[in-house]
Order: C-alpha cells, then sequence, then structure tokens
C-alpha cells in the first residue's frame, strides 16, 4: 500500500480559488432540485442548513421541492429493509419525485445516498429507481454514477480501488469487517469488480468508464465531459477521489454535462451531497451553539452499532464516572416474557437518571444473534424487534432529555423517527468530524432539542467520549 500512499502524496495541488470559481460557473445555472435519499441518517454527514424529511408521502416531496434550498434529504432507513419493502419504497418515491417535477416543470437529480463501506441495497436501489423514472418519465437514464469517497471516514478511491485509510496505511474495503456484513457483504474492492459481482454479471468491469484522479487534478474537463458525454444504457462510471476538490472539479463537469441534457443517477457516500450542494465548510459545533438555556435533565445516549469502533468508543466513554451505563441484553428476545422484562428494567433506569440529572447511556449486548445459514431475513426480524424496543426507551422517556445521541446508522434513523417522531429537522452542522447534529422540530416527542447522529464507523476512539463532554457543559 506505500505505492498508493507515494502516489496521492506525489499529486498536484489546486488552485482552490479558480476551482471554486470554475464550480461557481458552472453551478450558476443549474435549476434542478437534487434530491439525497438517504439509506441512513448518516448522509448528512458533511452539510448544514438543509432540510431532513422523514417521510416520502406526496405532499412532502411538494414541499421540499417548494424549499428554498437547492439540496433537500429524504430519510428512507433503507438499509434496514428487506428487498421487497426496499423495492416498493423506491418505486413509491420515484413516482412521486417525477409527478411533483413534471408539475412544477422543474428538472431534477437524484441521489441514492448509501454508506461509504459500499454496504446496502446496491444494485437494487438505483434499478427501481432508473426502471420507475424511465417509465413514468419516457427518458432514458444514461449512467449511473459510483462515487463512494468520504473524506471525514477516511475513504478514498485510486485507480478505480475503494480503500480505507487507517493511519499512513491504505487497506483495500473489501479487506475490512465491512465486507463481511451478513445481510450486505462482498469480494471486491475494485469498483469494477464491485459492480460486476453485485449485479451478477449483467454490468461488466471492462464495460465501467472510470473518471481519474490525474484528469481532475489537470482540470481536464474536455476528457471528463467527453466520458460523461458517451456514457449510455445504465453504464456504471467510477469517479476516483481522494480529496474534497476531487469532487468539486468533478461536479463542475458534471452540471455542463447536466446541461447538455444527460441524464445520471447517483449511487455516492456523503462527500458528494457536500459538494453539489455547494455547502461550505462550518467549524464543528460547540455546547454554546447548540443550547440557549441550561437543563436540569441529565442525556440520553443509544449506542446500537456492532462494529469494532463503536465497542472500542463505548469503552472509552465507561471512563467518564459521571454517566449512568446500562446494557440491554438483546438475546432475550428469543423470549418474549423475558424481553418485555428486560426492556421494562432498562427504561425505569433511563426515566430515573434523566430526571436525576445524570445523562444514562444505554447499549445493547455486544454479542450478535446468529440464527445460521440462510436466516438473514429472520436474522433481519429479530434485529427490527429490537430496534424498535431501544427507540421506545426515547419515545417513552418521562422526561424531556437534555439531548439525544444515537450510535449506529440503523439505530440513530430509527430514534429520529419513531422515537423522537421527527417530520422534518434542519441539520446543524457537525458535532465532530463526519457527526452531524439535527435540532428536532417543534411537533416532535421532544421539540427542539440536539440530536446527535453518531454513525458506527465514525470517529476516533476517544470521539464519542468527546462529544458527550461537549453536550454534558449544558447540564
Amino acid at each position: 500500500m506505500t505505492q498508493i500512499n507515494n502516489y496521492i502524496n506525489s499529486l498536484p495541488t489546486y488552485d482552490e480559488k479558480k476551482v471554486d470559481a470554475l464550480f461557481t460557473e458552472a453551478a450558476k445555472d443549474m435549476p434542478h432540485k437534487i434530491i439525497s435519499l438517504d439509506d441512513d441518517p448518516t448522509g448528512v454527514q458533511t452539510v448544514h442548513g438543509v432540510p431532513v424529511y422523514t417521510d416520502w408521502e406526496e405532499d412532502t416531496i411538494r414541499e421540499a421541492f417548494e424549499d428554498a434550498r437547492q439540496l433537500v434529504f429524504i430519510l428512507t432507513n433503507s438499509r434496514s429493509f428487506s428487498e421487497a419493502e426496499t423495492t416498493k419504497v423506491h418505486t413509491d418515491i420515484a413516482e412521486r419525485i417525477a409527478r411533483v417535477a413534471e408539475e412544477k416543470n422543474q428538472p431534477f437529480l437524484l441521489i441514492s445516498r448509501g454508506d461509504s463501506t459500499l454496504r446496502g441495497h446496491y444494485p437494487l436501489e438505483t434499478e427501481v429507481l432508473k426502471d420507475t423514472l424511465e417509465s413514468r418519465t419516457g427518458k432514458a437514464v444514461d449512467g449511473e454514477i459510483l462515487l463512494p469517497f468520504f473524506e471525514q471516514g477516511n475513504r478514498r478511491t485510486a485507480f478505480d480501488v475503494h480503500y480505507i485509510q487507517q493511519g499512513e496505511t491504505f487497506v483495500p474495503v473489501a479487506e475490512t469487517e465491512f465486507a463481511n456484513d451478513r445481510m450486505f457483504g462482498f469480494a471486491s474492492s475494485h469498483l469494477g469488480d464491485y459492480v460486476e459481482e453485485k449485479t451478477n454479471g449483467r454490468f461488466k468491469k471492462e464495460d465501467v468508464i472510470s473518471i481519474s484522479i490525474d484528469e481532475l487534478r489537470a482540470l481536464n474537463f474536455e476528457a471528463i465531459e467527453a466520458k460523461l458525454e458517451q456514457a449510455a444504457s445504465f453504464q456504471k462510471i467510477i469517479v476516483n477521489a481522494v480529496s474534497e476538490t476531487d469532487v468539486k472539479v468533478f461536479c463542475t463537469a458534471l452540471f455542463r454535462v447536466v446541461q447538455n441534457r444527460k441524464n445520471f443517477l447517483f449511487r455516492t457516500a456523503a462527500t458528494f451531497t457536500k459538494e453539489i450542494g455547494g455547502i461550505t465548510r462550518k467549524p464543528y459545533l460547540d455546547a454554546g451553539s447548540l443550547f440557549e438555556h441550561q437543563s436540569d435533565n441529565g442525556g440520553l445516549v443509544i449506542i446500537g452499532s456492532h462494529v469494532q469502533k463503536s465497542t472500542e468508543q463505548l469503552e472509552a466513554l465507561k471512563q467518564l464516572t459521571d454517566i449512568q451505563f446500562v446494557e440491554f441484553y438483546c438475546p432475550a428476545v428469543m423470549d418474549e416474557e423475558a424481553f418485555q422484562k428486560e426492556t421494562h428494567r432498562v427504561q425505569q433506569i433511563v426515566d430515573n437518571s434523566i430526571e436525576q440529572g445524570t445523562t444514562v447511556c444505554v447499549y445493547t449486548s455486544r454479542e450478535r444473534i446468529d440464527l445460521g445459514e440462510n436466516r438473514k431475513e429472520e436474522e433481519l426480524a429479530l434485529s427490527v424487534k429490537i430496534s424498535d424496543a431501544v427507540t421506545k426507551f426515547v419515545k417513552n422517556a418521562a422526561s424531556q432529555p437534555a439531548f439525544v445521541i444515537a450510535k449506529g446508522g440503523i439505530t440513530s434513523s430509527d430514534v429520529g423517527t419513531k422515537g423522537l417522531l421527527v417530520k422534518k429537522a434542519e441539520v446543524l452542522g457537525q458535532i465532530a468530524p463526519g457527526v452531524p447534529v439535527w435540532q428536532t422540530d417543534a411537533k416532535s416527542r421532544f421539540p427542539e432539542i440536539p440530536y446527535v447522529i453518531f454513525p458506527g464507523n465514525v470517529g476516533e476512539k476517544e470521539t464519542l467520549m468527546h462529544v458527550v463532554q461537549t453536550l454534558q457543559k449544558h447540564i
């Protein structure tokens, strides 16, 4: 991996002012509404000042189109869905977006924002979107752009291979724990191979179009645009990137081609949404910018993610002596009576701690439920049952917590939508790299409190502890 490190370190730097000017010029005539469908709430890891809608009813989509801001998010939480449910949801969303766009005579760009470690219902989601849009609009989707680069999570793509950077080491993503995901595992780090693997050979590695970092760094718009112009029949386009500016340069070329009537769908990580939406960087949030008044109540931390990084962060958090910790024993889910008793026990501790002004951390037991081979759907159903119970610790809390933190993608979605009952949130920014904060809406279960969405695979060992300490200053 030294070769990749040396290559990245040897790349020419950008004239950032020139890039910004080129981007602004290309973007100024883009009338498109940009809609990011988020398969969990972590897609807002890079943005601020944008709305997040938690349902996709037609009136909600109409409201999204009417929002003055160009970029909006719709949280589907589809990574927790079955394939059948994912298909239905994405069909409904695509039909409604097409209908509202036609009604308002407004073009749009549709992003399927997925996990930067390549997990999720791919290619199902984008194929359903493509088929539905083509059927509804009569317009062919020329290509699908794959861009999993995510700086805050140390995800890099070079020579069409997706890496997770760990210090100075670049580990191909298929060699990490994420590739062993029971629902969404994969064997290929090269994105061309990944496409061929995931599509069962319907799209071949040799047919994939590749946008190189060298082309981006040279500002070779002619070459990049020519590649985009040649895309046809939902051809796959890999975008290599090792910096956010690489993505901005690509977006500049993309804008020009889209205005020439080429039609694309996007499967990307969170950096792309920031750059295509023209979202600027913002300092990390602190307690002073999140709270107007002191609170007498404790906060609530929910940890559902089981990846190694989450477990390490939990252990670091346990160094704080002013936090009440309670383990939610998940194997009890196999026995209904035991599960109800366990749920009641944890709820009592949550209620007492918050009322007494003590922040409480509820974490799911670390062992995973394994029912054996060919029982993934059953495991998913049990996971959903556990997640529903976890969200009720929030929804049924007797007192309003000073803040809520949820650790894990699916966990944070369920806490936001089923626990806090958020219908439309405002993204305030990030409290740490890749860790976004919503402000809950006035109609939510606990109105206008900060809700921290902490992805399972983001942050250093002590990042969660530092975030809790920041919020504790309000209590």
